[in-house]
């Protein structure tokens, strides 16, 4: 059984910052790439930034230069520095990793249950 718990959400005024934290646990083999989705109201999830086994990030461009993806493998966890926030900033935030079970061949995606990010203007 793999779990992804994330933590870090709440309200928040314009121009304000938040850290979002997600940490993957359970029968982990393989831990590949990782990555944060938002979902507003009435909206589809989107990819917000992404972050390799080896490091490297991407953003999507409405974020970049205000929010920061960094990961910790010795723990098994991702996190989202998310600074000079707006209200268009506003969405439940997940987290996805891939991973690969010790008793696969193949890596599957897992997702955590979703946190709320709130930004007041």
């Amino acid at each position: 059984q793999v779990q992804l718990v994330e933590s870090g959400g709440g309200l928040v005024q314009a121009g304000g910052s938040l850290r979002l934290s997600c940490a993957a646990s359970g029968n982990i083999g393989t831990l590949n790439d990782m990555g944060w989705y938002r979902q507003a109201p009435g909206k589809q999830r989107d990819s917000v930034a992404s972050i390799t086994s080896g490091g490297s990030t991407n953003y999507v461009d409405s974020v970049r230069g205000r929010f920061t993806i960094s990961r910790d493998n010795a723990k098994n966890t991702v996190y989202l520095q998310m600074n000079s926030l707006k209200p268009e900033d506003t969405a439940v935030y997940y987290c996805k990793a891939r991973i690969r079970r010790p008793t696969s061949v193949t890596f599957r995606e897992y997702w955590g249950q979703g946190t709320q990010v709130t930004v007041s203007s």
